[in-house]
């Protein structure tokens, strides 16, 4: 397998949400803390960013055309070329400290997306949206929603709430979109890191971004550590399959909560990375609706 690379160097607050349009042949992302969504054009290295309306927590792609976006306070649809938001619904308005997080489309085109607790106390909640723009919560307890994707078949959601250090499995119900039977897929007590954002490549494989843990980690169906991509900075964020091939894994990373000494020592800290890990992704599900 190749060495991490840095594709962009994009200094990036909070860069997250990797998702890469088969369409377009373009990679997006967030920078969550600096309000910002970011594209970037494998085949010349060009990137664009749009300052948004408010934070950009994680986005997909709509079946019809645009982009669905988790806002921070709720979901919309939202065109690039206008500027138009059309908003589906807020999210928890009645708990100001709570806003929307880290959120991918099922198998089958609806979007889960959960929430995370600027106060760490676990009131937010995960939600899924369905085609018919119905909004359904799932569960609650939440400080910081990760991890939110999918087994090639779409019966599994994995899952995690970061600060609880592991990362869950649920049996996913492909026809109504219900979950059940929560178990632990993998637990974090003896890596250096806590689980961020993952991606399920083609052979049913995770990928987990370790916040705080310098690297990248792929599980097998089982839970079992397969393989480790050592990291230039601390706080890669996450990670999704892109290229022309789905062969390239991009990976997010982040400057929050770090020092000046620690961004003087790992200057790549917010950039966006690239590796070829030898497997491919899948195509991300685009929303139904």
């Amino acid at each position: 397998m190749e060495e991490v690379k840095m594709v962009v160097n994009c200094q990036n607050i909070l860069g997250e949400g990797p998702v890469w349009s088969v369409d377009e042949q373009k990679l997006y992302w967030t920078d969550i803390e600096s309000l910002q969504l970011w594209q970037l054009d494998p085949a010349n290295g060009e990137t664009l960013t749009w300052d948004m309306p408010e934070k950009v927590c994680s986005i997909a792609f709509r079946k019809q055309g645009g982009l669905l976006i988790a806002f921070a306070s709720g979901l919309a649809f939202y065109d690039l070329k206008t500027g138009e938001q059309r908003r589906i619904q807020d999210i928890e308005p009645e708990l100001p400290m709570t806003r929307l997080n880290d959120g991918r489309c099922d198998r089958q085109g609806r979007f889960v997306v959960g929430g995370f607790d600027t106060g760490g106390q676990g009131r937010a909640g995960a939600y899924r949206l369905d085609p018919d723009l119905s909004v359904h919560e799932l569960f609650r307890g939440l400080s910081s929603a990760n991890s939110t994707c999918f087994s090639p078949d779409g019966r599994i959601m994995y899952y995690a709430n970061t600060p609880e250090g592991e990362i869950w499995a649920f049996d996913y119900d492909p026809e109504t979109g219900s979950i059940s039977n929560r178990r632990t897929f993998c637990r974090f007590e003896d890596q250096p890191g806590i689980p961020d954002g993952s991606i399920i490549d083609a052979e049913g494989y995770l990928w987990n971004a370790q916040w705080n843990g310098f690297r990248v980690v792929r599980y097998t169906p089982g839970g079992e550590v397969d393989r480790v991509v050592e990291m230039p900075c601390m706080n890669p964020t996450c990670v999704g399959f892109g290229g022309k091939d789905l062969d390239t894994l991009f990976i997010t990373s982040a400057r929050f909560h770090m020092t000046p000494e620690q961004i003087e020592e790992q200057p790549a800290s917010g950039g966006l990375f690239a590796v070829k890990p030898g497997v491919r992704g899948l195509s991300e599900s685009k929303f139904a609706g």
